[in-house]
Formats: C-alpha cells, sequence, structure tokens
C-alpha cells in the first residue's frame, strides 16, 4: 500500500521545542542542532571562528548540559509506544518523567526506548542529560587495559577513539576542535498495535532485463499474532500475512520490475528514482530507490591488481573528491548548505565522493541528494588515524549493532559504491611507539575490529562490495600500502607532507588514488572574516591558529616560491597559493589520467571546508569556489587532452583521454606562444578517442618551443559537446617572463568579456566573491576575446576587484 499520512498518524514529531540548560544558562535548542550553536544564536557565545576564540569556549564540551522537552498525550491506552532518537551526541542519559530509559554512547545509533510503563496521559517531561564527551573519553582511556594511541597531533581533545562520536570533532589537521554535542536527528513517539519496523535492507537482482527487489523488514514484535506486510514499487507489489512472536524478527518481501530504467553516475545516463513503499502493519515507510548494479573489479594482471568501479556493467573512471562534515558546527549542515556542495561537486565533472572515515554517516536525505545528482558515494565506517579499543566487549557489541544499522539504513540509494572499513588504520600500527614496540597485540585488536566489520557485510549481503581500508592493497594484507601503486587504492601524500616537488606526482602510477592534496589559503574575503586587519600575514598568530597542520603555512609559502615569484602583498599570496594548489591537483590528476585504465579513479583530498581555514579543499568555507575548483571542472573533463614529459626523452606527448559510453571523434590543435605575443600552430589531429584506454595524440620534440614558448592545446568534436584547451608549460612559472598585459574588460553585470594583447595565465574574476562563473583562472590569447557568464548566483557577494594573472596585476 501507499505511504499516506493517515499510514503514520500514531507517529509523533517531539523535534520541537527543546531548551537545554548547563544550570547557568538555558536556551532553546533546536533538533537537529548542537548546544554550541544553540549558545552562539542566544548571544551567549561569541563566534568559535573569530580569531583564536576557539580555546575559550572549551567549557562547553567540558560541562553536563540538559536537553528537556514537554510534551502532552491524551492517551496512553492501547498498542505500543517507543521513542526514536536519530542519533544523540555522544554520552547521555535518557529520561522520561524521571524514569531512566538507559545510558546511550554512541552517536551514530538510531535509539529506540519502549515506554508504555513510562508515559503519563496528560503533560510528559523528557529529559537528555549529555555528559561531557571531553571527560568521558578521558576516563574511558584511564580504565582500559593497555594505552590505545590516538592521533595527537590532529586531535587537539584527547581519546576521543573511545568515543563513537564524529572523530574529527577533537580537531583534525583541518578542523576546530569544540566537541560539539546535542541532537542530531528527529525525535520521535509511535504507537503500534502489534510490531514496529525497525530497519529496511534492500537488495537488487538483476536477471534478464528484469530486476528483482528482495526487501528485508526488520521488526520488533510486542506480542504474537499475525500482521498483515506489503511492498510497492512501479505498480509491482507484494503482500504477505505473517505470524510474528514477541521479540526481533525479520520477514522478506520481493516484487520484479519488468521494464526498469536503470541509475546511472552523472554523465552516463539518467538519474531515474522510484519510490518504494512499505508497510507492516499500520507502520508504513518509503524509499527512494534506483536500480543498478555496481561492482569492484579487482582482477589480477600484469601490473598487481585491478581496481576499477563498473556500474551497470560499464567501467567507469570515478573522479571526484572526499567528503568530510559540511560544518564544524552540525547546526549549520543544512540540506541547502549540503546540496550547494554537492552541486558545485557534479558542476566540477565529478562523479563520486568518498565520505571519509574520521566524519560521519550523514543523514538520508544527503544520500538522496547525491543520488538525485548522479554522485556516487565511497563510504568509510567511522574509524580514522587511530587504534581503537576493540578489546573491550561493550565497545565492540556497540560497534557492530552501529554497522548494521547502518549497512540496511544506506542500502536503497543507489548512490552507494563501496563499504570500506577505515581510513588509514592499518597505517597508524606503524605510526605510533605502543604499537611498535608490540604490533601482535595491537594487530591482533585491529582484525578483530576489521573481522567484524567485514562479517556485517557478509551477513547483511548489500549489492556493494567491502574493501577493508584505505589505502590497501587487499583482503588480509595487513602491510603497507601506501606506496604500492600497483594493487589496491593508494593515498599518496610525499608532495605535500614530504615537502616534494608536483612533478614527484609522476613517479606513481595508481590503480586508484583516493586521498591526495595539497593546501592552499582561503580568499581574501574569507579571510576577513575571522581577522583583524593587524592579522592578515601568512606568520601572524591568527593565521597559525587557522591552520591546522604543523607547519603548513611555511610549506604553501616555501612551495609557492618554487613555482611563482614571489608576491610583494598578502592579498596576492592568497591568490597566488590557490594557482599553487590548481597546479599540483592539474599536474597529478592529468597524469593519472593519462594512464588509464591502469588508473580507474582520482579522488582529491579535500572537497569541502568545515570553517575558515587554510586547508586542501577546493571549496573554502561558505562553498566558495577556489582557483582548484575552477581548473577541476577542466582536468576532470569527460574528454580530455593533456600534455605530459616523456621522462626518458624530454619529449611532450599528447594524451587524449574520453570517459564518456561512446568513442568520441576530436580534432586536436597544439599551439606555441610566445611570452612577448606570437602564436603559431604547432600541429593539428584528427584521431577517434576509446572509453577504454587513454591514446596517445601526437609526440612533440622538446626542442620545438623555445625557451619564452609554452604549449596551448584546443579540441573539439564534430557536434562541440567536448570542447577544450588546455596549456603545458615546459619550465616552472617563475622561469617565464610573462609581460604587463593589457586587458580590456566589458562587463554588463551577468557577463565578462576579457581581450589582452599579450598572453595571460590564470586568469581570475572576482577571486573569493560567492556567485559562479563558466570558467576562472583561464589563459588569454593575444587579440582572442573570453567571455564568461554568471553560471550560478549563490549571493552576489562580490570577491577581489583586481583581475589578478601572472604577470603584473591590471584592473579592469
Amino acid at each position: 500500500m501507499p505511504h499516506t499520512p493517515e499510514a503514520n498518524r500514531d507517529i509523533r514529531d517531539l523535534s520541537g521545542g527543546w531548551t537545554v540548560t548547563d544550570g547557568k544558562h538555558s536556551v532553546p535548542l533546536p533538533v537537529p542542532g548542537d548546544v554550541h550553536s544553540a549558545l552562539l544564536d542566544a548571544g551567549i557565545i561569541s563566534d568559535p571562528y573569530w580569531r583564536d576564540t576557539e580555546v575559550s569556549l572549551d567549557w562547553i564540551h567540558e560541562s553536563e548540559w540538559t536537553a528537556t522537552k514537554r510534551f502532552d498525550l491524551a492517551d496512553t491506552d492501547g498498542g505500543y509506544w517507543t521513542l526514536s532518537f536519530d542519533g544523540i551526541d555522544c554520552v547521555a542519559d535518557i529520561r522520561l518523567n524521571g524514569n531512566l530509559l538507559g545510558r546511550v554512547d554512541n552517536r551514530f545509533l538510531r535509539q529506540d526506548f519502549e515506554v508504555n510503563a513510562e508515559l503519563l496521559e496528560g503533560e510528559n517531561c523528557l529529559e537528555v542529560r549529555f555528559l561531557s564527551n571531553s571527560t568521558e573519553a578521558a576516563a574511558r582511556a584511564a580504565a582500559s587495559a593497555y594505552p590505545v594511541p590516538y592521533t595527537k597531533d590532529n586531535n587537539r581533545i584527547p581519546h576521543y577513539n573511545f568515543l563513537r562520536k564524529t572523530h574529527c570533532d577533537a580537531g583534525w589537521d583541518w578542523n576546530i576542535a569544540l566537541s560539539p554535542l546535542g541532537l542530531c536527528g528527529p525525535v520521535t513517539l509511535k504507537r503500534c498495535e502489534l510490531a514496529r519496523i525497525d530497519d529496511v535492507m534492500v537488495r537488487q537482482v538483476h536477471h534478464d532485463g528484469k530486476v528483482t527487489l528482495e526487501i528485508d523488514l526488520h521488526y520488533t514484535a510486542f506480542a504474537a499474532g499475525q500482521i498483515q506486510t506489503s511492498a510497492l514499487c512501479d505498480g509491482q507489489s507484494d503482500e504477505q500475512t505473517i505470524q510474528v512472536w514477541p521479540g526481533a524478527g525479520k520477514t522478506r518481501l520481493s516484487l520484479t520490475i519488468d521494464t526498469p530504467h536503470l541509475w546511472w553516475p552523472a554523465g552516463h545516463g539518467s538519474q531515474t528514482i522510484y519510490d518504494l513503499s512499505l508497510r507492516l502493519g499500520e507502520h508504513a515507510v518509503t524509499r527512494r530507490i534506483g536500480l543498478r548494479t555496481v561492482e569492484l573489479v579487482t582482477d589480477a594482471d600484469e601490473v598487481g591488481s585491478r581496481f576499477a568501479f563498473k556500474v551497470n556493467g560499464r567501467e567507469i573512471f570515478m573522479r571526484g573528491a572526499n567528503w568530510i562534515p559540511a560544518d564544524a558546527l552540525p547546526a549549520r549542515a543544512t540540506q541547502a548548505t549540503v546540496r550547494d556542495r554537492l552541486t558545485s561537486a557534479v558542476e566540477a565533472n565529478m562523479n563520486m565522493i568518498r565520505i571519509w572515515g574520521g566524519g560521519q554517516y550523514e543523514p538520508d536525505w544527503f544520500y538522496e541528494l547525491c543520488s538525485e545528482l548522479g554522485l556516487m558515494v565511497w563510504q568509510d565506517f567511522m574509524f580514522s588515524c587511530s587504534l581503537y579499543p576493540a578489546h573491550d566487549h561493550d565497545w565492540l557489541t556497540s560497534v557492530r549493532r552501529e554497522v548494521r544499522q547502518q549497512i540496511r539504513r544506506l542500502s536503497a540509494h543507489p548512490c552507494m559504491a563501496l563499504w570500506c572499513g577505515d581510513n588509514e588504520v592499518i597505517g597508524a600500527l606503524t605510526w605510533y611507539p605502543e604499537s611498535r614496540a608490540n604490533r601482535d597485540r595491537y594487530l591482533a585488536v585491529y582484525a578483530r575490529l576489521n573481522a567484524s566489520l567485514e562479517e556485517a557485510v557478509a551477513e547483511e549481503k548489500p549489492d556493494i562490495a567491502f574493501w577493508p581500508s584505505s589505502p590497501s592493497v587487499g583482503r588480509l594484507d595487513f602491510g603497507d600500502g601506501w606506496h604500492d601503486d600497483t594493487s589496491g587504492d593508494m593515498h599518496f601524500w610525499d608532495v605535500w607532507h614530504s615537502s616534494k616537488d608536483f612533478e614527484h606526482y609522476r613517479t606513481v602510477r595508481p590503480r586508484f588514488c583516493s586521498e591526495f592534496g595539497f593546501q592552499s589559503f582561503p580568499s581574501n574575503r574569507v579571510i576577513a572574516s575571522f581577522t583583524e586587519e593587524d592579522d592578515r600575514n601568512v606568520s601572524s598568530r591568527v593565521m597559525d591558529v587557522h591552520q591546522r597542520n604543523h607547519g603548513g603555512n611555511s610549506r604553501i609559502v616555501e612551495t609557492l616560491a618554487r613555482y611563482f615569484r614571489f608576491p610583494e602583498k598578502f592579498e596576492d599570496m592568497t591568490w597566488l597559493s590557490q594557482v599553487s594548489q590548481a597546479l599540483a591537483m592539474k599536474t597529478a590528476i592529468e597524469f593519472w589520467r593519462s594512464s588509464k585504465p591502469r588508473c580507474m579513479g582520482t579522488l582529491y583530498w579535500q572537497l569541502n571546508d568545515t570553517w575558515p581555514v587554510a586547508s586542501w579543499a577546493s571549496l573554502e568555507y561558505g562553498g566558495g569556489w577556489k582557483l582548484t575548483h575552477y581548473l577541476a571542472r577542466k582536468f576532470n573533463a569527460p574528454v580530455l587532452v593533456t600534455a605530459q614529459p616523456d621522462a626518458k626523452t624530454g619529449d611532450i606527448l599528447l594524451w587524449a583521454i574520453n570517459d564518456t559510453a561512446e568513442t568520441v571523434h576530436l580534432h586536436v590543435t597544439a599551439c606555441r606562444v610566445s611570452t612577448s605575443g606570437p602564436v603559431s600552430e604547432a600541429g593539428h589531429w584528427a584521431l577517434h578517442c576509446p572509453t577504454d584506454r587513454a591514446v596517445e595524440v601526437a609526440r612533440i620534440p622538446l626542442g620545438v618551443l623555445a625557451d619564452d614558448e609554452f604549449l596551448n592545446l584546443s579540441w573539439q568534436d564534430p557536434d562541440g559537446i567536448h570542447v577544450g584547451e588546455n596549456d603545458y608549460l615546459p619550465r616552472r612559472p617563475k622561469d617565464y617572463r610573462f609581460a604587463s598585459p593589457d586587458i580590456h574588460m566589458e562587463d554588463d553585470g551577468d557577463s565578462i568579456s576579457l581581450t589582452s594583447d599579450l598572453p595571460a595565465l590564470f586568469v581570475t574574476l572576482d577571486h573569493g566573491g560567492s556567485d559562479i562563473w563558466s570558467d576562472n583562472g583561464f589563459t588569454l590569447l593575444p587579440g582572442i576575446p573570453k567571455v564568461v557568464h554568471r553560471a550560478r548566483a549563490r549571493g552576489g557577494i562580490h570577491g577581489d576587484r583586481e583581475i589578478r594573472h601572472l604577470g603584473r596585476q591590471a584592473r579592469g
């Protein structure tokens, strides 16, 4: 039967009307929401992101808080009542009318309480007493049978590996350490006559052009009896009458869709969504599903073992980035905010994001957005960069409940592509003195945790694969996957953490690179939002506070100086840092894409920021596009032509890459461009570009280019669908003598036309502005007009008024 409001008339939403207090301050608490945001809204605290405010707010996470909700209930007779919290962050006692329902300590679990005995006719009082997360973490660490190391370089607040909570709430090398607490999702009170639905597990079987849905309803029954169940999708249905007995149970429904419309990731087809309506007695739920198959290809080959995703039988190169929580203040992570960030990912030609294991499982609406937009999701289980107390029975039991709940909850979303055991926990075994001194103990405990995750996936049987860890060379291999580019997925951090040149990216050819990145400063507009004027120096104390990776600001500046002439002004330094970051990502991704199919995916670190900070993000805090994001739209283009140096001869190789579903016929032109102005053609080629591999277009001897020349590439197909440009500089930008061009600009509000008399590289308009332009960070060639338009309005906030480029800056 379809989902109707009448079907859920016995469900009451208790999410409104909460207050929270520590005994001194009492403020409204929106749900979902957090105490920090509630205090900020009430004017009790100042902005945590302003200058160095953070530590002065530690009293919030060090205190205990009680959230209260009062509600009336006219009739408590008949049926069975369940109180449900979608998420409680994190350690808390729950009371109803003074009766203790239980203590919870896992932010990633839905908590259900049977409350018939506690409910009253008339007014009821529901209380959530939040214990101090930081105090509880320290106490649990002190009580542990042996030390369990955590990532001190990242976590300002210690021992959060003992809590099942968003780990980066304790700080990370890009995150502020606020340790928020609050209610993470809806609070509901529901009545049922015989049984309630707890979880829904959806699986798909594709056969003979049809799709059979197998749906497991996990339920709790309160008495023995018979109950009606049903499933409905696309006009097809299954109805059954089942016998239930008190306690947990499971029943399966099945239906077949004869003419399915498949769901595809962005760029490969439509994102068709079906409504799946389910019922158990009077309890009805709806899931938004898409029909697709997803396989992880890990076959052995002549190099090692592959790592590629196959969707609906088609191997697809994954282009994307890593996702961290949308904001360090959870209340600000609204659906509108998240939609904006995910839309920006698709606009930059991404088709996958990785939800990183130090963050959180996102709410259902997040995955619905990804499915709507065609963004596939690599989903880590929530473990990252620390070791964990899997020796503790209660802790591991909670984790086992958590992962089963999450596997079932997310099983309906077509965007789901992979379950991954953790982020860098295998590597962490070598990071800490304790685990290096007794590797056997810590490896055995890690294996216990990882086996529990693999066991949960094997038992629940989602229709996507399990991967043990990231990075990893494969199942049951606990060795070093960081520097192996022959098998599995790779994290490649040598350029940033080891301060190596960008060209070092070309020394490896990963099968799939799921983390790599380079930092930049945010825009001047964002910097102004957290600084006073005197703070605006890259070595100021406030700029250091807003840089969480030790030595990061120095590394940005030092690396920048290797590639570019040193800027005179702070405002130019911040812009140039973004050019440097963009060049780093362009160097890595274009080279790795040119090795397709050896490499079948690049997910850079990271897509977004949680607060205003110098970081690896391509979207700065607030969602504005850094130059890296503008260039990502180009180096992630489905059809790309790139120039790469031949390491043996020094020649320039032109490669064409086609990530679409069909062979593309391309016309490619290469031009020699002198910094003094002349442009001359270096070659023109026509070719068929297949989908399964990169193809060599041409070889250009290095000596063809004079010392003051660089290569400009352009291409298009006969239909004008795949059109692009690219540049290749054989020398570092600072080794060229870019003269000061005369750039003429005409601005009619929504579009801007620019013409230059000399070449200008990384031309940037409205740097730091909120709106999205059709292009930015582009090359102007002499006498060739460039028109850009406002592609998406995001508030109309202007950034820098200067037109910036690698020559001396010019005003429009």
